[in-house]
């Protein structure tokens, strides 16, 4: 019985082995991450604290917003909710804006940005993930994209702005349109003198919903959203206060160099974005245009879904 047994453990290990090997190699494809739902806190590398939170299931995705210093919170409450059961989504407020905290010294450079990017990945223990970004965001977004590639496994542009100096003088043009002759400031103002009294006599006028929205029912109801998003302004201070020159930048030519792929999604009468979709330059951008102005996700909500929700199931896992 015993060299009956003895003869038997050969054949033994190898389905032990056979097994093992099955094991292991169903192993290799089970996903990467393991998020945790829930508002949490990156302390940068220099001891910033920025607020995140983590929401849904499925693929990363991390949501750079714009403003500058907008916050995360109304795309989170009007886009972002939306998306939750296909996208594991990361909703951050970048340094100086909504709840996170301001550094010491102005260190807002678009490096540093791109930096608290790469640490938030690292945290959340990813090996890649999808960056999203709306209006300014595209710019940091598109910069983070050129520093990290093999970290994005795509990128989806909402509105995107990756030309701020165009976008300035396109939101100065239309926001100067709008108003009466004698309302517009003089051509010799430097463009951020101007901006500043543009957008004070729109909304003198009751105009300011105009410059980026299709109604004001549709400006009214993200303004009641962005009431949730945070007392922090200081980046954007920085920034219309011309103090950053890293934002004064055209960020189009980098998008040539990326080959991950890339959802634009544009508003037909979107005036504000400068640059425009048809002149970026990446490889493998699929653009979506919608009608409406700068909010597509506010304006356009179930085709912005389906848009963003059919580009993310068509990525190759290999991407």
């Amino acid at each position: 019985m015993l060299r009956s047994a003895l003869s038997r453990l050969p054949f033994a290990l190898l389905l032990l082995s056979l097994l093992l090997v099955f094991t292991l190699g169903q192993a290799r494809h089970l996903p990467k991450h393991t998020l945790t739902n829930g508002p949490t806190t990156l302390l940068t590398s220099d001891s910033v604290r920025l607020y995140v939170r983590v929401a849904g299931q499925g693929t990363p995705c991390v949501f750079v917003h714009g403003g500058p210093g907008a916050g995360s919170y109304a795309f989170e409450q009007l886009g972002g909710r939306p998306l939750e059961q296909q996208l594991h989504m990361i909703y951050f407020d970048q340094r100086g804006s909504g709840r996170s905290a301001s550094p010491a010294g102005n260190a807002y450079s678009m490096p540093r940005m791109v930096q608290d990017l790469e640490e938030l990945r690292r945290q959340l223990g990813l090996e890649r993930w999808v960056v999203m970004a709306h209006s300014f965001g595209g710019a940091i977004a598109t910069a983070y994209a050129a520093q990290y590639p093999q970290r994005v496994q795509a990128l989806i542009l909402v509105n995107g702005v990756l030309n701020p100096p165009a976008s300035l003088e396109a939101m100065l043009s239309y926001g100067t349109a709008l108003l009466p002759a004698e309302a517009r400031p003089d051509a010799a103002l430097s463009p951020m003198q101007r901006f500043g009294l543009v957008m004070g006599a729109l909304q003198q006028r009751q105009l300011g919903s105009r410059l980026q929205f299709s109604s004001d029912s549709l400006a009214a109801r993200t303004g009641r959203a962005s009431r949730g998003s945070g007392p922090n302004h200081d980046f954007a201070a920085q920034v219309f206060g011309g103090r950053l020159p890293d934002y004064g930048h055209d960020y189009v030519p980098a998008s040539a160099t990326l080959t991950m792929p890339v959802l634009t999604i544009v508003g037909q009468d979107d005036r504000t974005t400068g640059a425009e979709a048809h002149t970026f330059r990446f490889p493998r951008q699929q653009v979506v245009v919608v009608p409406g102005k700068h909010y597509s996700f506010v304006e356009q909500p179930a085709t912005f879904r389906r848009a963003v929700v059919s580009f993310v199931q068509k990525l190759p896992r290999n991407s």
